[in-house]
């Protein structure tokens, strides 16, 4: 499908133009801010969709294959994965369930808790993620359309915004091992 011809004005300046004469000057910056965020996700989305797609991948998809393959064993317990992904356990179950029916990973009783399920990922699961992340790295983290130091500020910002917000907390610096 091909991209939409360009809108020959900013749809969210004028918002912002109307939220002010409208009487609502005290909220217009923010509302074009949330905005601008939100159409920059759909952008972005839509990017990484593209690459992923041909590869039978959704980013949720990715994402969890990625998680595991970070982790020591190639395995984690689901409600593991739940937290760090910061996404609702169901979630996690539909994503797993979907990448087992296509043979990426396994479900696995723990070992010492016998209430919690492990997710393994498989070699061909390792594969798939391993030949995902370079697309999408070369075609694009490595030319993502802002400029480096743009996004180190960008990504601060939405950082401390989410830090506010309750997303996380300061890491604690645990000492080197021995």
């Amino acid at each position: 499908m091909a991209s939409p011809a360009p809108l020959p004005m900013d749809p969210i300046a004028e918002a912002r133009r109307q939220w002010i004469a409208h009487g609502w000057a005290d909220a217009a910056d923010a509302m074009a801010a949330y905005s601008s965020v939100m159409r920059t996700h759909q952008l972005m989305y839509s990017r990484v969709d593209a690459v992923l797609k041909p590869l039978g991948l959704s980013y949720a998809r990715l994402e969890l294959l990625r998680l595991l393959s970070f982790s020591r064993d190639g395995a984690l317990p689901m409600a593991s994965a739940s937290a760090r992904l910061q996404v609702h356990p169901t979630s996690v179950t539909s994503v797993v369930d979907r990448l087992e029916k296509d043979g990426l990973v396994r479900r696995e009783a723990h070992p010492t808790d016998g209430r919690a399920t492990l997710v393994v990922l498989t070699g061909a699961g390792h594969k798939l993620v391993e030949e995902a992340t370079t697309v999408l790295n070369a075609d694009v983290f490595a030319n993502p359309g802002i400029p480096a130091d743009d996004l180190r500020t960008m990504t601060a910002i939405l950082a401390r915004f989410r830090q506010e917000s309750g997303d996380f907390t300061d890491p604690v610096n645990y000492p080197d091992p021995l």
